[in-house]
């Protein structure tokens, strides 16, 4: 379980202040498909980069299965992140290195046996569908090839935790659609909670179970995705839904005169 308490984020910047989030809270069940959604620049990628601390809350809390991370450093700090995968919307590959090679890095990082991390590459390329690419370059790639790749690696030290950045933004709808899928079936067959940052409803509609709306570094809605996107409580949400007042709920013209 992951709970975000009271969670604020302040940046300084030549002597003025800046509030990217302000007081978030939520909890997140081990399990979920969680997404965080709102328009750029409602604070979506700092509050998701808190969880794993590749940014400091300027205040409040993040616990991770009952234990607060927040102050975590040194090597806590390290087996933290090994234990939370990250993907990005740009798939963030080493270019000069093989797709084995992408995916053997974090176990390189451990001090992975070779033999073993080469096995373990092997394994999460056929998970996601690879099997054959090994010694392909990520130019060699389409981008939803690249993507796979980079969920692998995010799963090479058999992390409990997923966070997704905006994983399908340069993506078309078709293969949008297969990466959702891959998520899916990840979630499902590995036990992996995904917290999953979107700007579009409709990745949050195929995916998430459950959402929260984030606007100005607020969360202004949280729920069962199906509840939010069915009965909408605040204007944020109505407007990022295109909600509009029904033509029989407004007066015909001469009405009421």
């Amino acid at each position: 379980m992951i709970e975000i308490r009271n969670v604020s984020k302040v940046y300084e910047a030549r002597g003025e202040s800046h509030s990217a989030l302000h007081d978030v809270t939520l909890t997140i069940d081990d399990g979920d498909i969680f997404g965080i959604i709102g328009a750029s620049g409602a604070g979506k990628s700092t509050l998701v980069r808190c969880i794993n601390l590749l940014e400091r809350p300027t205040s409040g809390s993040i616990f991770i299965d009952g234990a607060d991370v927040t102050g975590y450093a040194g090597r806590q700090l390290r087996d933290l992140r090994a234990s939370i995968g990250m993907i990005f919307q740009n798939f963030s590959l080493f270019q000069q290195r093989t797709v084995l090679d992408n995916v053997c890095f974090p176990l390189a990082l451990h001090h992975e046996d070779k033999a073993a991390r080469i096995a373990r590459a092997r394994e999460l390329l056929e998970l996601v569908g690879l099997e054959g690419k090994e010694s392909r370059y990520p130019s060699e790639l389409s981008g939803g090839q690249q993507q796979r790749v980079a969920i692998a690696r995010a799963l090479a030290n058999g992390p409990k935790v997923m966070l997704c950045d905006e994983a399908t933004s340069a993506l078309d709808s078709r293969t949008t659609l297969q990466i959702l899928d891959l998520l899916r079936d990840i979630n499902q067959r590995l036990g992996v909670t995904m917290v999953v940052i979107t700007h579009s409803l409709v990745v949050a509609e195929q995916i998430c179970n459950r959402i929260a709306v984030i606007d100005d570094g607020r969360i202004v809605e949280q729920g069962d995705t199906r509840a939010v996107f069915e009965h909408p409580r605040s204007d944020v949400t109505r407007e990022l839904l295109g909600y509009q007042t029904p033509a029989f709920d407004k007066p015909a013209e001469g009405e009421g005169e």
